[in-house]
């Protein structure tokens, strides 16, 4: 029994609605968390997705800024939303699958970019991203979730490995492949027990993109990437794990965004449940 997830940050649902629909039609996920909707709840566009099939669907967004959601074709026994750093932000919402895919619980995170100074005196987002990671990490161990069946995925902000960027020394002092980023980020995933599923399958030293700026006027010619988005799976769901794909090619769509979907394949029946 397959089950297949993508996690894309789409930089503004509304904009780009024919673009998720277009990567359904040519990937087919039962499943797709969104991020950076842009988009306040009552504005989400479901109906597009319904139209698809995709008639269950979790929104946690706000005007102009940030936003996480996700498609179903699967109903949910129950979603939640989580608010960090005392901040109503709209950077996480999570659901809960039934025992039929077994009890799968789906996170789904939207981590603070950072800005552009890798220095938390300096730059106050940076202190926020800092922040963020911490009680990210703190949540873990509070709650567990890798003891349950639990994926997570999202655009984390963080190449963590050092194939997980185009050039490894020149980014060290860039917001985003920083030593205190990349560390926090590992062991928020070992702390908690999660499996990196693309590095699972796909092991340094590959190089794997998931990010090519928008400043770079051809990305397909420098090959100038990151790895930012992430899905992470816990040690009985990895034991599912079948296959990835990374769709670098809506990277070259029309006004597309600066992030590409990642997308897991999982047998339901090879995952094992928790004891």
């Amino acid at each position: 029994m397959p089950l297949s997830v993508t996690t894309w940050n789409i930089n503004s649902v509304r904009l780009r609605a024919d673009q998720v629909i277009r990567h359904i039609d040519a990937c087919n996920p039962d499943i797709v968390c969104l991020q950076e909707t842009k988009c306040p709840d009552e504005q989400f566009p479901s109906s597009v997705f319904r139209q698809r099939g995709y008639g269950h669907i979790a929104v946690n967004g706000q005007k102009g800024y940030h936003g996480v959601a996700i498609l179903s074709r699967i109903p949910f026994v129950r979603t939640d939303v989580k608010a960090f750093c005392g901040q109503n932000d709209c950077r996480h919402i999570s659901v809960r699958l039934p025992a039929q895919c077994a009890d799968l619980e789906i996170h789904n995170f939207y981590v603070p970019a950072g800005g552009d100074i890798a220095d938390p005196a300096l730059n106050p987002k940076f202190r926020h991203k800092l922040d963020f990671l911490e009680e990210m990490l703190a949540w873990t161990g509070v709650d567990q979730p890798a003891q349950r069946n639990s994926i997570l995925v999202g655009d984390l902000n963080v190449a963590p490995y050092v194939t997980d960027v185009w050039n490894h020394k020149a980014l060290l002092n860039v917001v985003s492949h920083t030593p205190v980023e990349t560390e926090a980020l590992e062991n928020i995933r070992t702390t908690a027990g999660f499996v990196d599923a693309v590095r699972k399958l796909a092991p340094e030293p590959e190089k794997l993109f998931t990010w090519w700026s928008y400043r770079s006027k051809d990305h397909t010619v420098n090959d100038r990437g990151r790895r930012l988005d992430h899905v992470w799976l816990s040690p009985g769901v990895a034991a599912g794990l079948e296959d990835f794909v990374i769709s670098k090619e809506t990277r070259s769509w029309e006004r597309p965004s600066d992030h590409v979907p990642v997308t897991v394949r999982l047998d339901l029946k090879a995952i094992r449940r928790p004891a």
